[in-house]
């Protein structure tokens, strides 16, 4: 492994983080996830925090396994597999960098002290004062684009258009409670279908298309939370490689944090 001393901790395994982790272990870095005893991603076909619910995954060729305890971690990682440990909190283990890939598109408890280089996903995060860089996650000519000093995008509130649909192709939590599905990552469903419930209320698709993403049955949920999403495009070409490949969007994320973390190796030489 090229750069095999130098071990990235993701702070979250969800599809963006995925892109991440893929850019980063092919560029011959160590990589490990820290992620929730529940995770809360959608798209789990993408997602190496689907690790924690079934042992081990697959991702465009990348595997994680989910390993029990931190000193486990460096030498899971160096095998090239990435250990994908239950920790909510900052892990106590040697790393060179920390990747803040949680999206909670607010700070939580990252610091510019946690690594010699500390990179955040998204907006919420102030280059410079979080953390050391901040890679852009809003869809146009500047997603993937390293800042050095300063923020991302503010949140619009609006998901990205895909198929030429925003927000009515995402799924929400009608109420807080536990979810349960009637449908599965790839099935085709039509508009007004219900694909499943949160605490006995319906949970709708206004959209015919494919289910692209669905939280963990059984996951406990807030009211309005994001937790499935349909593509419109169905199944063919374009929409059937949504569900089983990573992202152009995460790739090119991942492809910003690979940037911070060679330019950060390039100034420290």
């Amino acid at each position: 492994m090229l750069f095999g001393d130098h071990l990235c901790l993701l702070r979250g395994g969800g599809d963006l983080g995925t892109g991440v982790a893929l850019r980063l272990h092919r560029a011959g870095f160590p990589v490990a996830v820290c992620e929730l005893e529940s995770p809360l991603a959608v798209r789990r076909t993408v997602a190496l925090s689907t690790a924690v619910t079934d042992g081990e995954t697959t991702v465009d060729g990348l595997t994680a396994r989910r390993v029990e305890r931190s000193t486990e971690v460096a030498a899971t990682a160096a095998t090239g597999v990435v250990p994908v440990l239950v920790s909510p909190e900052l892990p106590d283990l040697s790393r060179s960098v920390v990747v803040d890939a949680r999206l909670a598109k607010h700070t939580l408890d990252t610091t510019i002290t946690d690594a010699s280089l500390v990179v955040a996903l998204g907006p919420g995060f102030t280059a410079g004062t979080d953390c050391h860089a901040v890679v852009e996650t809003l869809r146009g000519p500047r997603l993937g684009r390293v800042i050095w000093g300063g923020s991302a995008t503010a949140d619009t509130g609006v998901p990205g258009m895909v198929g030429g649909h925003t927000s009515e192709r995402v799924l929400r939590a009608p109420t807080r409670g536990t979810v349960t599905w009637k449908v599965e990552i790839g099935d085709t469903v039509r508009s007004g279908d219900v694909l499943g419930q949160v605490s006995g209320l319906d949970v709708a698709t206004a959209l015919e298309g494919a289910v692209r993403g669905l939280i963990a049955d059984g996951s406990t949920v807030e009211a309005g939370m994001k937790i499935g999403d349909v593509d419109p495009r169905g199944t063919g070409d374009d929409g059937g490689a949504s569900m089983w490949e990573v992202s152009d969007k995460a790739l090119s994320v991942g492809g910003g944090v690979l940037e911070a973390v060679l330019t950060w190796l390039d100034r420290s030489s």
